[in-house]
């Protein structure tokens, strides 16, 4: 399944990091998603809630790292995402950093044709 792992913060919230494959709309790869809540069943239930449902932590493989918390707490969702490392968008010297969105963007359904 999907790597993941949490981070249990100084006052008492958590931040959970996932690898979860990419919506088929948006084609192959993996994203990261971060979710900062009151703990770690909160935090898969705000997923499962966005219909992510199957949607499960099992160990803690892949914790987020300290710059993703950063990013996640100074998010106002506390529910972000951008692609999973080592699907990034060039290779090289020059590596480019993709910015992290909010899941409303990855969720977003494609408008149907006309």
């Amino acid at each position: 399944m999907a790597a993941g792992g949490f981070c249990k913060l100084p006052n008492g919230t958590v931040v959970v990091a996932l690898n979860l494959p990419r919506p088929a709309a948006d084609g192959p790869g993996a994203v990261r998603v971060l979710v900062h809540a009151g703990n770690r069943a909160r935090a898969l239930t705000r997923l499962r809630n966005l219909g992510l449902r199957a949607v499960y932590l099992r160990g803690n493989a892949a914790p987020p790292t300290p710059d993703e918390i950063t990013a996640v707490l100074h998010h106002p969702d506390g529910l972000i995402w951008r692609t999973a490392p080592g699907q990034g968008l060039l290779t090289g010297p020059e590596l480019a950093v993709e910015l992290w969105q909010p899941i409303r963007a990855l969720l977003r359904r494609p408008a149907a044709p006309a």
